[in-house]
């Protein structure tokens, strides 16, 4: 736990903008799958498989180093985690740079993920120790729709000018500039959520039903996510709609990451969590199979932006959902576990599917995670109802 007297409180302006820039690194993988797979297979000549295979051993590093440090969360000093972590992932990415085999680059980015995915769970377990850890994560959430314009609609650009081996270096300094944020401004969690943190660590009271339901939906979330974000920029070339109309549809699906994480802080006390857990997921199958099906720019396009909006309106309200159910800091603070571990395999698996059936195997797969997702999430919805008068209040 985080002891340091000067540091900012969560709600000031210098920890809020410290947690917004840590959760853009952490979650680089949200933005950066795309241009992540496309610039491996295109610049690196891997084939599909291999290219999804470095951003999954990433991001199974980033899911163990979380599954490890977020029991741990609450006997370390959150500040110097997470500025360690970043700094770490920094390095390991500028170890990447020029680098062209296999061999290298892969225990580099596993590397990478181990070091990213502790420094994020350590973020997030600090926003889950706000007054408002959902109006928290929301404007995290906010900050990952600016880092997608700026990210999706300048790198293209660079790459062409200066080579494939320049998204290294970019991953390099987003990762820096999280760590120096942190040493500057990384907050101490507010006293409401120290409090309830250490009578919950004190206790040592195991995790709900309804919070296990949760973890596994989110994982399964992340995963129908990723499987299709990988290969988005490659279905888009394949389709032929040409490297400016794709770019396009990747600066869209950036602008519209900027709604809905607001939206969901607007919302919070209107619409029940339990029920957007339960409902909005459906969009993702609809929106995987037409961005892997359909031959209308247009189309492809607004389904790819949706699959944005989905993930981060869900995700914003299971994050608030989890926090009050677990006021110990451990679940959010495994959040990149449950979202990375998800993750992980996307890349793998949609690079396999791709290579021996074709991209509509995407979709297909995409109906079936999803399935599995919204009957998690309806268990989750049953057992909030179930467990205490309080977390129906609160929670649902």
């Amino acid at each position: 736990m985080q002891k340091a007297s000067n540091s900012p409180k969560i709600e000031s302006a210098r920890g809020i903008a410290a947690l917004m820039v840590s959760h853009c690194a952490g979650m680089l993988d949200l933005v950066a799958l795309p241009l992540w797979v496309g610039t491996l297979v295109a610049y690196y000549r891997l084939n599909p498989q291999q290219a999804g295979t470095l951003p999954t051993l990433f991001l199974i590093g980033a899911s163990l180093s979380s599954v490890f440090f977020a029991s741990r969360f609450n006997r370390m000093n959150a500040k110097w985690a997470a500025v360690m972590g970043f700094a770490m992932a920094a390095l390991a990415f500028t170890l990447c740079f020029g680098q062209t085999t296999m061999t290298v680059l892969a225990p580099l980015h596993f590397v990478g993920g181990l070091a990213a995915g502790s420094a994020l769970s350590f973020t997030h377990g600090t926003i889950g120790g706000a007054l408002n850890p959902h109006r928290v994560f929301a404007w995290a959430g906010l900050a990952i729709g600016v880092f997608g314009i700026i990210f999706l609609g300048g790198t293209p650009g660079v790459l062409a000018r200066f080579g494939g081996a320049t998204l290294f270096a970019i991953f390099a300094a987003v990762m820096g500039l999280a760590a120096v944020m942190g040493l500057l401004f990384f907050p101490r969690p507010s006293q409401q959520g120290e409090d309830d943190r250490h009578e919950s660590d004190t206790r040592a009271q195991p995790l709900s039903r309804a919070v296990w339901y949760s973890i596994g939906a989110i994982a399964l979330l992340a995963m129908t996510q990723a499987m299709t974000l990988s290969f988005y920029e490659r279905i888009g070339m394949e389709r032929g709609f040409g490297r400016e109309l794709v770019t396009l549809a990747l600066v869209i699906y950036g602008v519209v990451t900027l709604l809905p994480a607001p939206l969901a802080g607007l919302l919070e006390k209107r619409i029940k969590a339990t029920t957007v857990i339960s409902v909005v997921p459906v969009m993702q199958a609809v929106c995987a199979m037409i961005v892997t099906h359909t031959g209308s720019y247009a189309w492809f396009a607004a389904s790819g932006a949706l699959m944005a909006f989905t993930i981060l309106f869900t995700h914003t309200f299971a994050f608030g959902l989890l926090a009050r159910l677990d006021t110990s800091g451990r679940a959010v603070a495994a959040t990149p576990a449950m979202l990375m571990v998800g993750a992980a395999i996307a890349p793998f698996l949609g690079g396999t599917l791709v290579k021996f059936i074709g991209f509509g195997a995407i979709g297909y797969a995409a109906i079936a995670l999803v399935a599995m997702e919204l009957l998690l999430f309806n268990l989750t919805r049953v057992a909030v109802r179930s467990e205490s008068p309080l977390e129906q209040t609160q929670a649902v």
